[in-house]
This record gives C-alpha cells, structure tokens and sequence, in this order.
C-alpha cells in the first residue's frame, strides 16, 4: 500500500514552491527589483553601502523586517480598518525595527552604532511600504512572505554590488581585507576617495542599473 504522506508531500511542495510562487520570489528578486527597477529604497543604498560589511548587516537586517511584516499584516488584512491600514503598518513594522535595533545593539555593539540611525529608517523605507500597501494588503501570508523576503533580498543583492566596488576602489579592501595588490600603490595608485562621497555612490548605482537592464532586456529578448 502507497503511504498517504507520500502522496501529500508533492502537494505541499507545490502549495508552497510552485510556479506561481517561485515567480512571486524572482519577480522582486531579478525581474522587479526593487533597487536597479523600481528605483525604490535608494537613501539607504548611498548610506550605508561605504563597506560591504554594513552593507550585509543592512540587507539582512530588511529581510527580517520586510518577510515577517508581509506575513503579519497579510494575516491581519481582512481585519484592518482602511482609515487605519498605514498606521498598523508603521506599528508592526516598528516592533520589528526595534527587536532588531536591539538584538544588534547586544550582540553586534561595532556595527549597531555604525548602522542604528539607517536601521531606524527602515520603518519610513519606501520599498517597505509599498510592498506592505501594494502586495501584503491583497495576498495571502506565505505569498506576501515570500514576496517580501524576494524583494528585501534584490535589495540586498543591489546594495552588496554597490559597496563591493565602492569599497574595493575607495579603501582597497573587502570586507576590512585588502585586495588591491601592493604593486598598484607602488607605481602610483592611490585609494579613490571619489567612491566614499554620495557622488561616487550615485555613479556606481546608475551603472548597476544601467547593467541590470541591459541584461535583462538581452534575457527577454532571447
């Protein structure tokens, strides 16, 4: 006799990674990215993306925040006065902000005083209201989760690009390791300090999205 949880496991998987939700994962981590697509979000791209290593803390830092935000209001959707909506977004959104601000400050006391001020930011970022707004408030909670760790993580994707080059051309190093070879200095190299000014930020930003979309409009037209 066939085991009757064998039979229900493809049905879970596909419940839960089917097409339309693995579209749902892609769509905000390649194909609508929030960063080089939807332009959204940038403030915190220019901010913090002087090193790689904040630039990670930063990106995980949304994951956490956007994933479980999306499935908390996409639970609570049926439930929330319209005349109310963005106020109970901010309040959820806040209480995640804050355990994370929190768990930073215990544990990782170097990088939370370098990153608490943009942390606090995430609560007025852009790509996190709109998702909240646009995806949370029409979809089911595992889709909207889904929804909002693909995005959090394109995000992420975006500003990890943005401070590796930053960092690499403006200090020589990568994450705190230099990699430049001492052979540049010795025939006349010098660190680009151009690349840890907002002007350098923007310039790295417009070739990333520049490049995001040069290859994604190869892609489609294959």
């Amino acid at each position: 006799m066939s085991d009757p949880a064998a039979q229900k496991t493809p049905a879970v998987k596909e419940v839960l990674f089917g097409r339309a939700n693995q579209k749902i994962f892609k769509d905000g981590l390649w194909d609508n990215n929030p960063i080089t697509y939807q332009v959204m979000g940038i403030c915190s791209a220019l901010a913090v993306t002087t090193s790689v290593k904040t630039a990670l803390v930063m990106s995980l830092g949304l994951i956490f925040v956007q994933g479980f935000s999306e499935a908390i209001i996409a639970a609570l959707r049926n439930h929330i006065p319209a005349r109310i909506r963005i106020i109970v977004m901010m309040s959820v959104v806040s209480a995640f902000v804050i355990t994370l601000d929190l768990v930073l400050k215990a544990y990782f006391y170097s990088i939370w005083k370098q990153l608490t001020v943009f942390i606090g930011l995430i609560i007025t970022n852009t790509l996190v209201v709109a998702r909240l707004e646009g995806f949370a408030m029409h979809n089911p909670p595992w889709k909207s989760f889904l929804d909002g760790i693909g995005n959090a993580m394109g995000y992420g994707l975006a500003l990890t690009a943005v401070s590796s080059l930053r960092e690499v051309l403006g200090s020589g190093t990568l994450l705190g390791f230099h990699v430049l070879p001492r052979y540049f200095y010795d025939h006349g190299y010098s660190n680009n300090g151009l690349m840890l000014l907002s002007p350098g930020a923007f310039f790295v930003l417009g070739l990333l999205i520049w490049g995001h979309r040069t290859i994604a409009k190869y892609v489609e037209g294959k």
